[in-house]
C-alpha cells in the first residue's frame, strides 16, 4: 500500500488555533503530519503564515476559502494563499439557496468557473469539497455532484472527495475516488459512526447557522480516521489507483472523550500503522 503525505485540515483543531495558532502548528508537526489545509488565518498575515510552516516543516498544501470570501476580491484571497504558498484552493460548503437543484445553483457554477480561471492566473488550482447536499438528482438525471465537474472542465476544477460525505449519502466512496481518477489530487479522509437513520439537521453538527438547535447528534457522530465505519484501506487503495498526492485528515468535532489535538494525533497513528 501506497505511502501517502498526509495534512490535517486545520478546521479540526480550530479551537486550538484560535488560542495558540503557532503552538498548534508545532504540536502538528509533532505529530507526524506532513502539511496542513488551512480554515481561515486567525488574524494572521501571510508573511507570518508562511514563516510558521517553514519553521515547523509543515507543507501549506490547500486552504478552504468560501465562496462569498473569495468572490468578494479573488485578486486579494488568491494573492494570499500564494504567498503562503499553497498548491491548491477549494470551495468548502454551499449555502442552502447555492447548492445543486436549488434556485442559485446555475450562478454557482458560473461563480466557480469564473474563480477557477482566476486562480491559475496565480498558479493555484481550484477544488471543490463536497458534502452529501450534492448527491441530489438533477432534471438531466444526473447527481448534482458529478453535474458541477461535467459542467467545468478538469484544467480549471479538480475534486476533494470528503469520503465521509459520500458515504452519508449512500455512495461507496472508494468508488466515487476511483470514477475522478486523475482529477482528485487531494482526498478527504474523516471517519463517521452512524448507528441509526441520517440525521434531518445534519450540518448543526458542524456548526452550521441555518441548522443551529435542530441537531439529532445521537444518530452521528465524527471519529478519529480508523475509529469509525470507514474502509480506510480500501479508500486508500482507491487514492493510489486515482493518482492522488495527498491525503487529509479531517475531523469536524472531536468524540470520544478526546480533545481535538488527541484525536488528529490518534488518525496519524492510525494511518501510520497501516505503513508500518
Amino acid at each position: 500500500m501506497k505511502k501517502f503525505p498526509v495534512a490535517l485540515q486545520l478546521y479540526s483543531v480550530r479551537d486550538q488555533m484560535a488560542k495558540d495558532f503557532e503552538g498548534t502548528l508545532d504540536s502538528v508537526a509533532k505529530m507526524g503530519y506532513d502539511g496542513v489545509e488551512f480554515a481561515g488565518l486567525f488574524s494572521k498575515s501571510a508573511e507570518q503564515v508562511r514563516e510558521l510552516c517553514l519553521q515547523y516543516h509543515l507543507n501549506p498544501i490547500s486552504a478552504h476559502v468560501p465562496l462569498g470570501e473569495m468572490l468578494e476580491d479573488p485578486d486579494k484571497t488568491f494573492a494570499t494563499y500564494k504567498e503562503i504558498g499553497c498548491s491548491y484552493i477549494a470551495v468548502p460548503y454551499l449555502g442552502g439557496k447555492d447548492r445543486p437543484g436549488k434556485e442559485n445553483y446555475g450562478a454557482t457554477v458560473e461563480n466557480v468557473r469564473m474563480l477557477a480561471k482566476k486562480s491559475k492566473e496565480y498558479g493555484l488550482q481550484m477544488m471543490y469539497h463536497n458534502h452529501d447536499f450534492e448527491f441530489v438528482r438533477l432534471e438531466n438525471g444526473k447527481y448534482g455532484f458529478d453535474d458541477l465537474y461535467d459542467q467545468i472542465p478538469a484544467d480549471l476544477l479538480t475534486a476533494e472527495i470528503d469520503t465521509c460525505w459520500v458515504n452519508v449519502a449512500g455512495e461507496d466512496p472508494a468508488a466515487y475516488v476511483r470514477k475522478y481518477s486523475g482529477r482528485i489530487p487531494v482526498v478527504h479522509l474523516k471517519d463517521f459512526v452512524m448507528p441509526g437513520k441520517k440525521p434531518a439537521h445534519l450540518y448543526a453538527l458542524i456548526g452550521m447557522k441555518e441548522e443551529q438547535n435542530k441537531g439529532d447528534s445521537d444518530a452521528f457522530s465524527f471519529r478519529p480516521v480508523g475509529y469509525g465505519a470507514q474502509n480506510i484501506p480500501e479508500i486508500l487503495r482507491a487514492s493510489e489507483e486515482a493518482g492522488s498526492v495527498w491525503l487529509v485528515v479531517e475531523q469536524d468535532d472531536p468524540s470520544l472523550g478526546k480533545t481535538s489535538l488527541e484525536c488528529a494525533a490518534m488518525s496519524i497513528g492510525y494511518l501510520k500503522s497501516l505503513w508500518s
